[in-house]
C-alpha cells in the first residue's frame, strides 16, 4: 500500500526523523502573499513545523493561497503554537487550473474522505456531496474535509484548494444548475450509454452511491437537457472508484 492511499490520521501529516527536513514544507494559507511581508502560521502548522519536522528559524517553507501563485518563504519567528513566516520571492505564478467538478452520492466517513483526497489530487475545482434515495448517510463534517483537500493541494503541489460544497439533495442540484456546464452521469449498465470521453471544456461527473440512482432520478435525469449518461466501463464500480476513474477519464488531456 503507498503512502498515498494509507488509513487518514487525525493529524494530516506522518512524522519524521527529527534531524532534518527531507524536503521543503509546503502550506496553504488564506492570507495575500506580497514580498516583504511576513503573516502568522495557524497552531496546527506551528505545532507541525516546530514540533513534527523540528524545523527552526530561517528554515524555508513554500505557501500557496489559491490567488498569488507559490511563494519561498522562511521561518521569521517560532515558539511553541506560535511562528511567523517572511515572504521572499514567487517560485510560481498562479495558473490556470481544470474547471472540473465532481457530484457525489455523500458515503460513509472514510470513502467520502478518500474522494475528497483523490478528487483534490486529480484537480476539481468544486465538490458537491448531494443526497439520493439510496444515500447511506446524510452528515458530514465539512471542516474535516477542507483540511482533506487542504492536506492533498499541499501534498500534489496544485495552486488551488477546491470548493467543497454542503451536502443537498440531487433533485435540489439539478434544478439550480447552469445549462451551460454539461454533467455527466455515470450509470452502471445504462444501455447504449457512451463512454466518458475526455473534454478540455468545463464539465462535471456525477457519480451515485452504493446501489445505483433509482429509476425515478434517472428519468429526472432524463428531463435535464444538460445531463449526459455515460458509461465507465464494462464493471461495477464501488462509488469511490468510480469517482477516481471517471475523473481520470474526463481530464486526461490535460494531464501533465
Amino acid at each position: 500500500m503507498s503512502e498515498a492511499d494509507a488509513p487518514l490520521t487525525p493529524h494530516p501529516h506522518p512524522p519524521i526523523s527529527p534531524r532534518r527536513m527531507p524536503t521543503i514544507p509546503r502550506l496553504y494559507t488564506p492570507a495575500d502573499l506580497t514580498r516583504g511581508t511576513t503573516i502568522a502560521a495557524t497552531p496546527a502548522q506551528a505545532h507541525y513545523l516546530g514540533t513534527v519536522l523540528r524545523a527552526g528559524a530561517n528554515d524555508p517553507v513554500h505557501l500557496f493561497n489559491g490567488r498569488d501563485g507559490e511563494w519561498q518563504a522562511q521561518i521569521a519567528t517560532l515558539r511553541r503554537d506560535r511562528l511567523t513566516l517572511a515572504l521572499q520571492h514567487q517560485r510560481r505564478p498562479q495558473q490556470p487550473e481544470p474547471d472540473l467538478w465532481l457530484v457525489f452520492a455523500l458515503l460513509k466517513r472514510d470513502a467520502t474522505d478518500l474522494v475528497v483526497q483523490k478528487a483534490t489530487e486529480l484537480g476539481v475545482s468544486a465538490l458537491h456531496p448531494v443526497l439520493t434515495e439510496r444515500t447511506n448517510t446524510a452528515r458530514t463534517n465539512l471542516d474535516r474535509l477542507a483540511a482533506i483537500a487542504i492536506e492533498a493541494a499541499e501534498q500534489s503541489e496544485r495552486l488551488t484548494v477546491p470548493v467543497i460544497h454542503p451536502p443537498r439533495p440531487l433533485a435540489d442540484l439539478l434544478a439550480t444548475w447552469r445549462p451551460g456546464r454539461p454533467l455527466f452521469a455515470a450509470v452502471e449498465r445504462a444501455v447504449e450509454a457512451p463512454p466518458l470521453r475526455p473534454t478540455s471544456q468545463p464539465a462535471a461527473l456525477l457519480v451515485g452511491p452504493e446501489g445505483g440512482f433509482t429509476p425515478d432520478e434517472l428519468e429526472a435525469m432524463a428531463r435535464h437537457p444538460f445531463v449526459t449518461r455515460v458509461s465507465l466501463g464494462s464493471r461495477i464500480l464501488r462509488a469511490e472508484t468510480a469517482c477516481v476513474a471517471g475523473l481520470a477519464l474526463l481530464q486526461a488531456p490535460l494531464c501533465g
